[in-house]
């Protein structure tokens, strides 16, 4: 660990938290569309499975503590880590048979598909176990058809984040290069 990782971590979450907060569509399923999901794939890609994903997890629980989600603050984390760290990992391996921008794409897609079946899988949890503690059948239909309202507007979430993330990579990769033959 040094100096610059850590440095680069920080803004890396800071970034995350405030493309998460500062643009905001609102959904009917009371949370929002918003652009931090391509800060969350850059983190990855930059930063590095470790560094990256601790980036995108961390800036965008803070987003949700500081937007009032608290309940979502330990899933955020959790699903956003996994977003940054499996689009990481995917890219390394791509971008030695692909190029640069094809594996961006695709390591976004996937990445981005975890995360709308991360948070599917959560809120099913949380709205089935929000029923007074009382888990059955009819609570647990009713967490999944709730949940599943969410998953049309966190896919055009994960779109627009591939999309800004498959724009800037290019750009920043260049400037990352650059900082590092200084």
């Amino acid at each position: 660990m040094n100096t610059k990782n850590i440095i680069f971590t920080a803004l890396f979450a800071a970034l995350t938290c405030v493309a998460t907060m500062i643009i905001k569509l609102p959904t009917p399923t009371m949370g929002y569309i918003h652009p931090g999901d391509a800060i969350v794939l850059l983190s990855g890609l930059l930063l590095g499975p470790w560094y990256g994903s601790f980036a995108a997890g961390l800036g965008s629980m803070l987003a949700d503590l500081f937007s009032g989600y608290l309940s979502y603050a330990p899933a955020t984390f959790i699903i956003k880590f996994f977003t940054a760290f499996i689009a990481c990992v995917l890219f390394k391996s791509l971008k030695k048979v692909l190029g640069k921008v094809a594996p961006v794409i695709i390591a976004g897609t996937v990445g981005e598909a975890f995360m709308v079946m991360g948070y599917f899988l959560f809120e099913i949890f949380m709205l089935a176990v929000s029923t007074g503690g009382k888990f059955s059948t009819a609570s647990l239909t009713a967490g999944i058809t709730a949940s599943a309202s969410g998953i049309p507007f966190n896919i055009v979430q994960g779109i627009f984040g591939v999309i800004i993330a498959t724009i800037l990579y290019p750009i920043l990769v260049k400037i990352f290069h650059s900082m590092e033959e200084k």
